[in-house]
């Protein structure tokens, strides 16, 4: 025995060092996982520190019983924000339906949950901040993948070395793009743009969505709770993605406010408000679909791999169940290429169900004609009269395995 009462028998394997790159959802919830397996773990964020707020989200289904797993199901269940109604609004903001929520979504009442993004993210980060190393405002800057390992530079000069390298970076991950390319090969667009911000709620709107739609155009006005803000959401057919605005958040103002010049309703208000928000967060709607989530030593997770778009409300869900799947598949292979061909094998049904979403009518609260408007109109007054939604078999149509053993 050594003078810390630790074996140094040979025998042993030594701790995998796998760094993941990014702190939102899947790369906390992946690391609370690969920890448990006995790994070292070091998350690397760009950020200066965990992200709080942001719009809520939604974890059901098969998600449902990873955060149970993971201990934070009590804690998710005191955040969740139960909204009590959706209206929708017509053109000069006449009531075209009120209904729950559920009715809408496809959700499980009892069961699934929405809760904003930040406390998530919190709930995940406590679980694992004692546990697993975290460098904030530092990002990756370079990859060198060898037989022994992958060497990674930082953007703060610092350099390291790593078994494993787990890209948990978003939609527009940097990870993905320094490995297999550009985003442009792996993006599907949707045909939408969005803008979400908040804003002071003067409306005295409490746990409810109030959503108005004209042919290609909706804004919706979210209180998830009895607070003073509101959040604000702007959306738009656009045929090609305004790439020139992705990154000039003046020229996204400009395009907001020219599509949504002459509406009716509260819009005016809203974009005005958006002119002035600290946090506009603007993206188009689309879809990460590729052949491959690994390569070498660099696999990816979450929106990195395969983003659903929030037309799915699934972005969050599939986050988290893909960490624990691939988490799963390191545990059972020491092999990282079997582990990484089992992580695919395993989860690219789910995923393919839960992008087939917006195939399926996921889109269709946004109808971009004047036919499909008045077709959505009519199905949502139906459901008005059928308030017990089905939920999608999508959400659940992947079975968790026990998590297994270190190998």
């Amino acid at each position: 025995m050594t003078p810390t009462g630790l074996s140094m028998d040979v025998s042993t394997p030594a701790k995998r060092r796998v760094l993941i790159s990014g702190a939102s959802i899947s790369g906390p919830a992946l690391a609370y996982w690969l920890h448990r397996s006995g790994c070292a773990v070091t998350v690397v964020e760009k950020a200066g520190a965990l992200r709080a707020g942001g719009y809520p989200i939604d974890v059901r289904g098969t998600a449902i019983e990873v955060v149970r797993r993971m201990g934070i199901l009590p804690q998710l269940r005191d955040a969740h924000i139960d909204s009590r109604r959706c209206t929708f609004l017509d053109a000069d903001g006449t009531e075209v339906a009120s209904l729950s929520p559920r009715a809408v979504a496809g959700g499980v009442e009892g069961q699934d949950l929405e809760v904003r993004r930040g406390d998530l993210a919190a709930s995940l980060y406590a679980i694992v901040r004692d546990d697993v190393e975290f460098l904030f405002n530092d990002s990756i800057d370079t990859l060198d993948q060898s037989e022994q390992g992958v060497d990674v530079t930082f953007r703060s000069g610092q350099r390291r070395t790593f078994d494993l390298v787990v890209g948990a970076d978003g939609m527009h991950s940097h990870t993905r793009e320094s490995l297999f390319g550009p985003e442009e090969r792996f993006h599907r667009y949707l045909g939408y743009c969005f803008a979400i911000f908040t804003m002071p709620n003067t409306f005295g709107l409490s746990r409810e969505l109030m959503m108005w739609n004209t042919p290609g155009k909706a804004a919706a006005l979210y209180a998830v709770g009895d607070n003073d803000e509101l959040h604000a959401f702007l959306n738009f057919h656009q045929p090609e993605p305004p790439f020139d605005a992705l990154r000039n958040p003046d020229a996204q103002r400009d395009l907001v406010a020219t599509v949504f010049a002459g509406a009716g309703w509260e819009v005016p208000g809203m974009v005005n408000a958006m002119r002035d928000a600290d946090g506009l967060f603007f993206d188009t709607a689309g879809q990460i679909r590729m052949p491959h989530w690994s390569s070498g030593r660099v696999a990816l997770v979450g929106d990195a791999a395969y983003a659903p778009s929030f037309l799915t409300g699934q972005g969050s869900s599939l986050a988290l169940v893909g960490a624990y799947m691939l988490a799963n598949a390191l545990a059972t292979h020491r092999d990282h290429t079997a582990a990484f061909a089992a992580y695919e094998r395993d989860v690219r049904e789910f995923v393919a169900m839960n992008q087939a979403l917006v195939d399926n009518g996921a889109a269709t609260l946004f109808p971009t004609t004047v036919r499909a408007l008045e077709q959505r109109n009519t199905m949502l007054r139906g459901l008005v009269a059928m308030p017990s939604a089905t939920p999608r078999p999508a959400h659940s149509a992947l079975t968790l395995p026990e998590f297994a053993p270190t190998p």
